[in-house]
């Protein structure tokens, strides 16, 4: 009796898994015929936010380009992910497989080229100006970028990463945001910047809780709690940068906030990675950072 039950209960649970696993996985990119502007202004635009968002996952020290790295904090029970070469290379390299307009698709919706869902580098409040200046950039002549006909890995989801993956197949809408708020508005800056260069990923309660297009009702909003992985493999808990006086940084001063930030070294504590230093970021940028910080609650964790 109990083998005549455990069968049907087998086969359904196969039957889910299979249902799970084929669900719709790919979808359709953008047909723009759009090319970003290539002038200095967004180059040096490009350069900064690439720096200070790609770099995360896709700059390798060890070979000073963007060939990218193994993604310690995906947990190895779902598999084995590699952040892309987004160098010049006709081989390997991200975006030469792409138009423009598909990058910036990519980035607003987490569709790629070929219709896959990509879902970790999303940035769907991203204004059109910033995506622009980040295309320009990736189309540039930087050392960083030359082609570099190599690979750090390839990426590959088990039966668990892919269920987990397909569930969350949902890609983003395509907003339409205009321009950036300016260092006239330090809050609204703030918020903008805090967004899309993803202090809220790390500094919240669990990767896997974030909400993209509204970053706010993500879960544990800015209080601290993820487990990343650190510089020698060790973990590492993100810290709570609400401005609670007892846990967050309720008592830094815009000083030391902006040194913190672009020099990695705090009041009391020096920074470590996978904090990374934010230097090309201008003061006034962290400067707005530091004053959008103080507007959001402050939650003792």
């Amino acid at each position: 009796m109990k083998k005549s039950r455990f069968i049907p209960l087998l086969i359904l649970a196969i039957v889910a898994i299979v249902a799970v696993i084929s669900c719709k996985t790919h979808f359709e990119t953008t047909k723009s015929g759009f090319k970003a502007p290539r002038s200095q202004t967004e180059l040096e635009r490009g350069r900064v936010l690439v720096y200070s968002i790609c770099a995360g996952c896709h700059y390798n020290r060890q070979a000073n380009k963007f060939i990218g790295n193994p993604i310690g904090d995906v947990p190895g029970i779902a598999g084995k992910v590699y952040s892309a070469n987004l160098t010049h290379s006709k081989t390997n390299g991200l975006p030469e497989k792409y138009t423009d307009a598909q990058l910036k698709y990519l980035l607003k919706t987490g569709v790629a080229y070929d219709g896959r869902f990509i879902g970790y580098m999303l940035r769907p409040n991203m204004a059109e100006s910033d995506l622009n200046a980040i295309v320009a950039f990736l189309r540039s002549d930087d050392p960083a970028l030359a082609a570099a006909d190599t690979t750090v890995g390839p990426t590959h989801y088990n039966v668990f990463g892919k269920i987990y993956m397909n569930m969350h197949a949902k890609p983003l809408p395509y907003k339409t945001i205009a321009n950036r708020p300016d260092e006239g508005e330090p809050v609204a800056l703030g918020r903008y910047l805090t967004d899309n260069l993803g202090c809220f990923h790390c500094h919240s309660k669990s990767l896997t809780s974030l909400n993209y297009l509204y970053p706010e009702q993500s879960a544990g909003y800015m209080a601290g709690g993820t487990k990343l992985k650190g510089e020698h493999g060790g973990e590492v808990t993100a810290p709570n940068i609400t401005p609670d006086k007892n846990t967050g940084i309720g008592n830094y001063t815009r000083e030391q906030f902006i040194k913190a930030v672009k020099e990695g070294e705090g009041p009391q504590m020096k920074l470590v990675p996978p904090m990374p230093k934010f230097k090309l970021l201008s003061d006034a940028e962290v400067g707005a950072i530091y004053a959008y910080m103080k507007t959001i609650p402050a939650v003792e964790h």
